[in-house]
């Protein structure tokens, strides 16, 4: 009897031992290919996430966003409606930061030869002046308080969550260079209207974010209420880029940009956080692993994406140094960039007046439909004087 308990239990150590420890099972999940663990494990969208996590890695957005508010509030300065329009300004105790009348701006924002003088895009400036510097300056300027309110926000929701997950380098690159690309895009379309293009890059971002979601949907959760708040975004910065000053081609240039962008820089999201938490023997092996797939992961899609992006850049920008201007041949293009109304001007039209001084009086008269406005100084610059033609030929 005492011999066959001992044969028992030696029979259940045996039994006991050859059960899998959950260690084992991890190692055999590790050691067949590194994708079955990607595959999966399933996260919710970036934008579904709390910020706390992988805070650290917040630093380019947050950079972005205080370059923008400095160069709003240069432009201000540069504007200085309480001198230029002699105090015919919105919200005067302001100052100098006042803004302009909201017939001139109704976004609460600067005059149009403050933003020229402070790199906005014109086709004059293009064409005649050849300032092709202006590609460059364009996307860090806003066309008032209510536009640079509503993108901000929108990059920091956006940008923020899409930095934590994919990283600043990338998330730095696709802003900047959807950012240029969109402004070389609209320059082809340019009026002889001011405009910004700062929406752009966010649209850069959005398109990023709609590349990312569509080639990773399968690790992804909550993706149609991801595709909902992308659209509520998308049409509200869309409709926002039908107001003047705002170059809404160019937001459609920054989607198409970052929609390129992201096939070609994102790779498995939480591939990092994956091979950081393992350790051991399989350490290296599942770091390997990971490093090859981000390298080789979908070659095709991001040799056709760059191709496609590099053509796109390199063509706009040659047709650009050529003073090319598309709007001549394509009448319904600017129905995209701006929808006339009796609160703003639309129309791309030369307008003249014509000047008169009368003691301390300037007359201005608009010679196209004898529309005039009589102001009650003279020492007025070139630039303010091109401004108050718009708005009387209007």
């Amino acid at each position: 009897m005492a011999a066959a308990e001992e044969t028992a239990k030696d029979d259940t150590k045996i039994h006991v031992n050859q059960l899998p420890l959950p260690s084992q099972l991890a190692v055999s999940r590790l050691s067949v290919d590194g994708e079955d663990l990607i595959e999966e494990q399933r996260v919710e969208f970036p934008l579904f996430r709390p910020t706390s996590q992988r805070s650290e890695n917040s630093w380019i957005i947050s950079l972005f966003v205080i370059i923008h508010l400095v160069v709003f509030a240069a432009t201000m300065i540069v504007n200085d409606c309480w001198h230029n329009s002699h105090g015919d300004c919105a919200i005067k105790p302001l100052g100098r930061l006042s803004f302009q009348p909201l017939a001139e701006n109704p976004l609460l924002g600067p005059s149009a030869s403050a933003l020229d003088n402070v790199g906005a895009i014109r086709q004059t400036l293009f064409t005649d002046h050849h300032q092709f510097w202006r590609v460059l300056t364009s996307p860090w300027l806003h066309a008032g308080l209510v536009h640079i309110i509503i993108n901000l926000c929108s990059v920091v929701f956006v940008g923020i969550h899409l930095e934590q997950e994919f990283g600043s380098l990338r998330i730095g690159v696709t802003y900047i260079l959807s950012g240029v690309t969109a402004t070389l895009l609209a320059a082809l379309f340019v009026t002889d209207n001011s405009s910004v293009t700062s929406s752009s890059a966010l649209f850069g971002l959005l398109g990023m974010m709609l590349s990312g979601l569509i080639r990773y949907w399968k690790h992804y959760t909550k993706k149609l209420a991801a595709i909902l708040l992308f659209l509520i975004i998308l049409m509200i910065n869309l409709i926002l880029g039908l107001v003047p000053y705002i170059n809404n081609i160019s937001n459609v240039g920054g989607f198409i940009s970052g929609f390129l962008i992201g096939f070609v820089l994102l790779f498995e999201p939480q591939l990092d956080r994956i091979a950081q938490k393992k350790g051991g023997l399989f350490e290296y092996d599942l770091k390997h692993k990971v490093q090859k797939k981000q390298k080789w992961d979908r070659p095709v899609l991001r040799g056709v994406s760059l191709a496609i992006l590099v053509f796109i850049f390199a063509g706009v920008s040659i047709a650009v140094l050529r003073g090319t201007n598309v709007s001549k041949y394509c009448s319904w293009c600017q129905c995209i960039d701006c929808i006339p109304s009796k609160w703003w001007i639309c129309a791309d039209k030369a307008k003249h007046c014509e000047a008169m001084i009368y003691s301390d009086q300037l007359t201005l008269t608009c010679t196209d439909n004898g529309n005039y406005r009589v102001l009650p100084y003279t020492d007025i610059s070139p630039g303010r004087m091109e401004d108050l033609c718009s708005l009387i030929c209007s």
